[in-house]
């Protein structure tokens, strides 16, 4: 199998901090503004864009993570039993603005499956999704307001994301079957 780096350590670092900017630039304070991260590694990104932000604004953002896992419209396909995660939303959702973090934008049906899973928490005002890679191949009508890096693959390819919190590193690999 062979790998490629698409995002180091640093470069990692510097998406995160222009994606944080990006938010602030578009939501001024954040008064209002809730970060949902998608379990596992999305529910990281959205920990550390929150910590970033709150550096910025000297406040700290409601944040939650949200399990998509009995919302996917795959799961009776699968070969085993849906792990069930625990979601985490601290506040109503009613009339906010929520930006949703997930690590890849692909298909889309991640997103889709969480777009639903929101409305068990209320009904937002709005809902952007920011991500650090987007992969390209929709099979929804699903696009990021926040893209860290943009990147062409194909369809055997896969795009993996290593944090410090699950695996130790910091790295965005393509890897080729």
């Amino acid at each position: 199998m062979e790998q490629t780096i698409l995002l180091t350590e640093e470069e990692m670092r510097r998406a995160l901090e222009r994606l944080a900017y990006q938010v602030l630039e578009r939501h001024g304070d954040c008064a209002g503004l809730v970060l949902v991260g998608i379990q596992r590694r999305g529910a990281d990104i959205a920990a550390r864009l929150g910590r970033i932000i709150a550096e910025r604004l000297g406040c700290a953002l409601t944040s939650g993570a949200l399990d998509i896992n009995l919302y996917r419209d795959d799961w009776t396909t699968l070969s085993a039993k849906p792990a069930i995660g625990p979601s985490d939303i601290p506040v109503d959702l009613d009339g906010r603005d929520v930006l949703l973090v997930d690590d890849v934008l692909f298909t889309g049906r991640t997103i889709r499956a969480a777009l639903e899973a929101l409305l068990d928490y209320g009904r937002p005002r709005r809902v952007e999704l920011l991500v650090l890679v987007d992969r390209g191949h929709r099979e929804l009508p699903i696009h990021a307001d926040y893209v860290g890096r943009a990147v062409n693959t194909g369809r055997n390819e896969q795009v993996d994301v290593l944090l410090r919190e699950r695996d130790g590193r910091d790295e965005v690999l393509l890897s080729s079957h």
